[in-house]
């Protein structure tokens, strides 16, 4: 199973879910993130919070999707709304496409601990829909049947065109 995370810019969520499921999943999925509109820098955040968490940053950056046309994604899962209004590109053929709607840590102005709140409720978050996710796999549902499994976590699902 190929799972891919999309976000605009590449360097916050979709970088923290691509974290978090290559941790929890171990070698049962292949991820990868990316974004239309790649920023090419990592929040730091991300990664001090990722590490904070014990979480493997080894390799993790901000990459366009164009540069990972060889990952053969069976799911997409966008995690910005801005994201999830684009067209995929061709390449991902009929990939299942999923949304999740998550808050941007990194948008939060406030003070130094509001942030700090902002992210661990997003790594939370994340980190309960990859277990999700990891449920599905290890009993092999199929895809098929996806949409109706993640209904609970608000995910919305569609074909990727």
């Amino acid at each position: 199973m190929n799972i891919l995370f999309v976000c605009t810019h590449n360097r916050c969520r979709s970088i923290l879910s691509e974290a978090l499921l290559r941790d929890i999943a171990g070698n049962d999925i292949a991820v990868a993130s990316a974004g239309s509109a790649a920023s090419g820098q990592v929040h730091p955040l991300s990664i001090a919070h990722l590490r904070r968490e014990g979480i493997d940053t080894t390799g993790l950056h901000s990459k366009s999707w164009d540069d990972i046309e060889d990952f053969a994604a069976d799911v997409v899962i966008t995690v910005c709304d801005s994201a999830a209004g684009e067209a995929c590109p061709l390449w991902l053929g009929n990939a299942l496409k999923i949304h999740w709607p998550l808050k941007d840590p990194s948008s939060i102005a406030g003070s130094e601990q509001e942030i700090d709140d902002a992210f661990t409720a997003c790594i939370e978050e994340i980190r309960q829909r990859c277990a999700l996710l990891l449920d599905l796999v290890q009993r092999g549902l199929p895809t098929t049947d996806w949409p109706a499994a993640l209904a609970s976590t608000g995910a919305t699902t569609g074909k990727g065109n």
